[in-house]
């Protein structure tokens, strides 16, 4: 998930967007003009504006003449945007987001490896065994050990064979990258969540569709709460 070269706007766009979607600005609240704010950053207007354009068209912020620039609603941001799930777990994400979040998740995903298990061809089981097998040998911990917990993921919601469910990959698997790195940062990952993935693997490969369901389920609910865990120490130490 880098090694780009970021123009400005997108950093500006990528620092902003942080804010919002952590809560640190809430909707409805007016930001910068555009002089003012571009003169803070020490940045040229017309790269600020390019990044007020960015956060406008993933639904962050509503630009208006006279009016300047406001915080959207909640309901205007496109959360299953891969740039605004990555600037949630940048910081801190929301609690509640989280949670809806990966409510989300549990309503496609299981769905997921139960179709991958009737579906599945020999080629795709072979290459979702072959990234664990990288996961296992690297860990999470290593950017390689994450680059293949999202190859799983994505052979995964590649082999359930349905293009519309396959339109969610990017969605579902920066969810995944973005949550592990996030639990790696706030405490180091405790947890080994290899297990889980190899009993799904394990389903699939048995074309046992009830089977691969419920591994799934447990992946998510696992993962769900070692991010809370993770973010409840950090919380007690603010209060």
């Amino acid at each position: 998930m880098g090694g780009k070269v970021q123009r400005i706007p997108g950093k500006i766009a990528q620092e902003v967007g942080a804010e919002i979607v952590s809560g640190r600005l809430k909707p409805g609240a007016l930001l910068a003009d555009e002089i003012t704010a571009s003169g803070r950053r020490r940045v040229s207007r017309s790269a600020y504006r390019e990044a007020i354009h960015i956060l406008a068209a993933k639904g962050l912020v509503q630009s208006r003449p006279k009016l300047g620039t406001r915080v959207s609603p909640l309901a205007d941001w496109h959360l299953l945007d891969p740039d605004v799930l990555a600037w949630m777990f940048s910081g801190e994400p929301q609690q509640g987001l989280l949670v809806n979040l990966f409510e989300l998740r549990k309503m496609i995903e299981p769905e997921v490896a139960a179709l991958a298990a009737e579906r599945r061809s020999l080629k795709q089981l072979n290459e979702m065994g072959q990234a664990l097998e990288v996961m296992a040998r690297e860990t999470l911990h290593s950017q390689e050990g994450r680059d293949a917990d999202e190859a799983f993921h994505a052979k995964l919601i590649e082999a359930c064979g349905n293009p519309f469910l396959a339109s969610l990959s990017a969605t579902v698997t920066t969810t995944v990258i973005w949550s592990t790195i996030f639990k790696y940062r706030m405490e180091g990952l405790k947890r080994d969540s290899m297990p889980e993935h190899l009993k799904v693997h394990e389903a699939i490969a048995a074309r046992d569709s009830a089977g691969a369901r419920a591994a799934m389920v447990e992946l998510i609910d696992l993962a769900l709460g070692d991010i809370t865990q993770a973010m409840g120490p950090r919380r007690k130490r603010r209060k």
